[in-house]
């Protein structure tokens, strides 16, 4: 196979990958690296489903090419947690039943974890907007607010 030849780190460790100069970020990181923790929703960056961090920006992996996360940070689901260690927003999924068939939920992690690393104290509203990207079809949002505001008074107790 022809392709591009990449350097990165994912989850805080480096990799390296071979992949056509046309294949999202997306597919690279589920079909080449094995973190199907990403998952695909739409294709099109409408639903959030993909959601991680590049250089600490969130995005939709399906909308970024793959040979573009050269030398960039690359966050996915599975570097939230700390080995068996649940991040405080995953265990306040679980505690608030914010999840169901699980497709929606990792990319719902990772945006709130990207406003919490910037508002650790949000509104409801500010949450709200910050998940809008996201679209869920099981749970409802209710219960993902709970979730999310739980999680960042967790956090903000940590941090005492």
């Amino acid at each position: 196979m022809t392709g591009v030849h990449v350097s990165t780190s994912i989850n805080g460790d480096p990799v390296e990958y071979v992949c056509p100069a046309d294949e999202s970020l997306l597919d690279v990181l589920r079909d080449r690296v094995g973190l199907t923790g990403v998952k695909e929703g739409c294709g099109t960056g409408d639903c959030g489903a993909c959601s991680i961090t590049l250089d600490g920006a969130l995005v939709c992996a399906c909308l970024v090419l793959g040979a573009e996360a050269e030398g960039r940070k690359v966050t996915t689901i599975e570097g939230m947690g700390d080995g068996e260690k649940l991040h405080p927003l995953q265990r306040q999924f679980i505690d608030n039943a914010a999840l169901q068939c699980g497709v929606c939920t990792p990319g719902f992690l990772i945006a709130a974890k990207s406003l919490l690393d910037e508002n650790p104290d949000p509104t409801v509203e500010e949450i709200r907007y910050a998940l809008a990207g996201n679209l869920c079809r099981c749970t409802g949002y209710d219960k993902i607010v709970r979730a999310v505001q739980a999680a960042a008074k967790d956090l903000r107790r940590q941090k005492k």
